[in-house]
């Protein structure tokens, strides 16, 4: 709890706007920053979001939280929402997975949505806005650990859109002197995250070896992901709302290194499962290797909670279970 504490916004702001506030991590924000005290709108156009993910703070909270139905990219609607908002928490995206589906749409939403939300954001004076971003934008990395100053050079759509994203970002923070800071996330898992087709690896796998089917892997396996439990990344968000550097970006990331064969067998270990675990084509723009450097977030202040990945496994398989089992 001390450590929850820590990064209380309590007394620093009193209204949120959390987008993608009924998704896998802005559901887990907007309990935080209800349980801070502070009021909260989420905005959500239910593509990825789930309503379920806001109940249990719609009984504890519902007073102070707003839940609504709003793409976006809807400018028009979007406004009647800023006004007294003291701070903005941009989780809303198109995920990495619907870019190969519809990659007009990925733009629209992770380029011009975020436009939308800056321009909303700057003419109601909003006082700090926070942006998530993605590891993507790096493309094949250069160098290891990949740090903030590596070249940004994405090879997917989401990478590109997201990095689009990100440049309005920071021309905000110059044009307007807007006080703006980017995260960028690699692989974060935990309760809440979706098990459907568009979900997270670790949500996929947990909810397929409960129901004791076979896992898919694209690639061989051998590939390492940098796995962040959500609760520090949740900090993380509150930590650079109070503290993040204009313009800055930041790597959210806990450098945890683990394979996805390892998570595979893993999980089915956990499920006393005795699903086989099936491998497919890569998947395209897919990277193979990942060595992230939190060295600046970490000067920033932040002490990661959860670097025992057996831990946050445990605890996000349970919640899975309760789901699926």
């Amino acid at each position: 709890m001390e450590m929850e504490n820590k990064y209380s916004l309590n007394g620093i702001y009193k209204k949120a706007i959390v987008t993608g506030g009924a998704g896998f991590v802005g559901s887990n924000l907007v309990a935080s920053l209800l349980e801070d005290g502070l009021e909260v709108i989420s905005i959500d156009d239910y593509s990825a979001g789930k309503e379920r993910n806001l109940e249990d703070v719609k009984e504890r909270f519902g007073d102070r939280l707003q839940a609504v139905n709003c793409d976006i990219t809807d400018k028009e609607s979007l406004s009647q929402y800023f006004g007294d908002v003291d701070v903005v928490f941009h989780q809303a995206c198109s995920k990495m997975t619907i870019c190969l589906k519809d990659p007009l749409r990925d733009l629209e939403v992770n380029a011009a949505g975020t436009f939308n939300l800056l321009e909303l954001a700057r003419d109601t004076g909003v006082k700090k806005f926070v942006h998530v971003s993605t590891g993507s934008v790096y493309g094949i990395a250069q160098y290891f650990p990949t740090d903030e100053k590596h070249p940004v050079n994405p090879t997917s759509y989401y990478g590109v859109s997201k990095l689009a994203g990100e440049k309005y970002v920071r021309a905000f923070a110059h044009l307007y002197d807007m006080n703006t800071s980017i995260l960028r996330y690699y692989h974060v898992y935990g309760p809440k995250q979706d098990s459907g087709d568009y979900g997270g690896v670790i949500g996929i796998f947990c909810k397929q070896a409960i129901k004791n089917e076979d896992l898919t892997i694209f690639g061989d396996g051998t590939q390492i992901r940098s796995f962040t439990y959500v609760k520090d990344v949740v900090n993380i968000n509150k930590l650079v709302a109070k503290k993040g550097g204009q313009g800055e970006a930041y790597n959210c990331a806990s450098g945890l290194k683990v394979s996805i064969n390892d998570i595979a067998t893993k999980i089915t270990a956990l499920a006393g499962a005795t699903s086989e675990i099936r491998y497919a084509d890569w998947k395209p723009g897919d990277i193979k290797d990942f060595e992230v450097s939190h060295q600046k977030i970490t000067d920033l202040g932040f002490e990661f909670n959860y670097l025992d990945f057996d831990k946050g496994l445990e605890q996000t398989f349970n919640w899975y279970n309760k789901v699926f089992g």
